[in-house]
């Protein structure tokens, strides 16, 4: 029987067996992931080691620090160039500004020097020159525009403690217009007038633009009488 059984167990008719494993699947994935992970931290280190070796890491860093240094510095010279342009470019706005007040002030010193030179050819005539009491000592006429003259006369008392002279002044400029003999009066009146010692008129008349000017007259009046007369040729 031993036999019979014998053969029948490894005969070709015998019934089949399977082998299988002990641990479920779940179980055998987690330590293929285990050990993938030692794995991995093993060449990772081993990674890391090499290069302090090779002094690698080391010198990465001592560069970047380097880079990192001359950033700053590059940072800190741009910085000075662009205060000390901009104190350049403040400095060049101010002298700017300031030659532009000298010009104006040149300007108006100009004008001053002239109207104080004007002023004093026209007072020098306070000096009497002997003759009337009252004269007119200065008169003087300039073209502002094409259609505008300005005058101004100077009226005054040579004696000493004379009275006051109540009268009037007549502004009268001559000459041509259109080819022929013109005349305009600064006013449709006489201007009243009242001297003390000395009187300073002046004034600005409209005139045609096409009007040749030869004279200017200033007459002072006392009623219907001409007290003093002088004439201008601007």
């Amino acid at each position: 029987m031993r036999l019979r059984f014998g053969r029948r167990r490894w005969s070709a008719g015998a019934p089949r067996m399977s082998i299988r494993s002990a641990l479920p699947w779940p179980l055998r994935w987690l330590g293929a992931a285990v050990m993938l992970g030692l794995c991995a931290a093993l060449a990772l280190w081993a990674f890391e080691f090499g290069k302090d070796i090779a002094g690698l890491d080391r010198h990465a860093r001592d560069e970047l620090e380097r880079l990192r240094s001359e950033v700053v510095g590059l940072r800190e010279e741009l910085a000075s160039r662009s205060a000390v342009d901009h104190t350049a470019e403040s400095r060049l706005t101010i002298e700017r500004a300031l030659q532009d007040q000298l010009r104006v002030q040149i300007r108006q010193l100009e004008a001053d020097n002239q109207s104080l030179r004007n002023d004093l050819g026209f007072f020098e005539r306070l000096i009497p020159a002997g003759g009337d009491a009252l004269a007119i000592r200065g008169l003087q006429a300039e073209r502002l525009s094409a259609t505008q003259w300005r005058w101004q006369v100077l009226m005054i008392q040579a004696a000493r403690k004379a009275p006051d002279f109540k009268g009037a002044l007549e502004i009268v400029f001559t000459g041509t217009l259109a080819g022929k003999p013109w005349s305009a009066k600064h006013a449709p009146a006489p201007q009243p007038v009242l001297v003390k010692g000395y009187l300073r008129q002046e004034g600005v008349v409209d005139l045609p633009a096409q009007a040749v000017v030869k004279t200017v007259t200033a007459k002072l009046l006392q009623g219907s009488a001409v007290r003093s007369v002088q004439t201008f040729d601007p």
